[in-house]
């Protein structure tokens, strides 16, 4: 299988963990794979250590370059995951305007020409593109036509365009929905990563799509064995430790927590010498400075990009994981949940009920407050805090159910599928652009 992506070790980040448990869990039911991808500079958080598990044997073809929003930003490696985030939400805007679908397009077609030449070499026996960002299926849906290749289009998210960035006019959500529609129904197979997402599919006006399938996030097994041993929070639980874990930008849920915080140590003053919060992860500076301007500066740590081990052990050490996304994305599961569920450790979900990843995160027994609601953050903040102080465990139960969304099962499930198109390569496929 060739897969093209843009996130692939050692680049960092949510969007890199699906696509490389589908090539370490693949081969092992008999797909190799070759990854079209970004440069090893091309992203502004890496982590080494992820390419340690690259598996031996798969062909990595890196297309450097980077987005244009990357290149007009210019984020140096120095700033170590901090980056100007008014500066980042005006270019975002702007890139809204000029870029269709998103800031990667022009990577994206430099990327289709390296591919092309791969499957001109032969030996390839399916076609996988996985977004965000969204450009990467523009570019696979001509190269499916074009060397006869059942093609799967892998969402780990909703179009971009459509989901929680409003487009700028009428005109450019209708070229957004009409290039999405073109994906849709030219893919063989499109997989989506949460229920909701298929559904939505299914609801929406035109032409039926391609074959939807429900293959959601999951967490790397071995990766949380090696976290186990990593340094987590103080052993001598000095700290009433809350986690967040992964990339914080768009999110204002982030500074609710931060106004709520600033509520419970009005209320309770001895709780700020004995309270932390970790933010382990790139973000946007404006977090930290809303941070320290609610004076909560020794309290609230942004540690920056840390490595996948390390992250994990954060979470498995946590009295208390926070869970937030970006608002106006109900589609949208972030993958950090099922390691947080796997971390036997409590969770509070800032999440809008009904919200399919509000479901789930109630199903693995997480906590739920509304997004905004302040008084309701600092009201179980201050009782998490009680029960903390008294001596109760923070632990959790890990739900069964988790053990379907490991990793290699999620890849033994794909390498069914792919089984069935490779199966049903040679046989007429009317629709889908006159391949054989």
């Amino acid at each position: 299988m060739l897969v093209l992506c843009y996130f692939y070790p050692p680049l960092a980040g949510g969007g890199v963990h699906r696509v490389l448990g589908f090539t370490r869990g693949l081969p092992a039911h008999g797909w190799d794979c070759t990854v079209v991808c970004a440069g090893e500079e091309d992203y502004w958080v890496t982590d080494p250590t992820l390419a340690a598990r690259v598996p031996e044997g798969t062909e990595v073809i890196r297309v450097a370059g980077g987005s244009a929003l990357s290149a007009w930003l210019r984020v140096r490696r120095g700033d170590r995951g901090r980056r100007p985030g008014g500066t980042f939400s005006a270019l975002r805007r702007l890139a809204d305007w000029w870029l269709l679908p998103d800031s990667y397009a022009g990577w994206a077609r430099r990327a289709r020409a390296v591919a092309a030449r791969r499957l001109a070499a032969g030996g390839v026996d399916a076609l996988l593109s996985s977004s965000p960002p969204d450009s990467v299926h523009l570019a696979a849906a001509p190269l499916a036509r074009r060397f006869g290749v059942p093609w799967v289009a892998d969402f780990r998210d909703p179009w971009i365009g459509l989901a929680f960035r409003t487009p700028p006019t009428a005109w450019h959500r209708a070229r957004q929905a009409a290039m999405e529609r073109r994906v849709l129904e030219g893919a063989d197979l499109v997989l989506v990563a949460s229920r909701t997402h298929a559904e939505s599919l299914g609801r929406a006006p035109g032409p039926p799509p391609a074959r939807v399938e429900h293959l959601p996030n999951g967490y790397e097994p071995a990766a949380a064995a090696a976290a186990a041993g990593a340094a987590a929070a103080p052993a001598d639980g000095a700290a009433f430790t809350l986690v967040f874990t992964g990339t914080l930008s768009q999110m204002p849920d982030a500074e609710v927590v931060f106004e709520a915080l600033r509520d419970l140590l009005a209320r309770r003053p001895e709780a700020r010498g004995r309270l932390r919060v970790e933010i382990a992860g790139p973000y946007d500076s404006n977090y930290e400075d809303r941070a320290a301007a609610l004076g909560l500066g020794d309290v609230v740590a942004f540690l920056g990009p840390v490595t996948h081990a390390r992250s994990r052990a954060l979470q498995r050490g946590a009295d208390l994981l926070l869970l937030w996304k970006p608002r106006g994305a109900p589609t949208m599961v972030p993958g950090k949940l099922y390691e947080y569920l796997d971390a036997g450790r409590p969770v509070l979900a800032i999440l809008p009920p009904g919200d399919e990843a509000a479901r789930l995160a109630a199903d693995g027994g997480a906590e739920r407050v509304d997004p905004g609601d302040r008084a309701a953050l600092a009201a179980v903040l201050e009782r998490r805090w009680r029960a903390w102080a008294d001596g109760a465990p923070s632990v959790a139960p890990r739900p069964a159910w988790l053990d379907d969304h490991a990793r290699p099962r999620l890849a033994a499930r794909l390498a069914g599928l792919l089984d069935g198109l490779a199966a049903g390569a040679a046989a007429p496929r009317p629709g889908r652009g006159g391949r054989p």
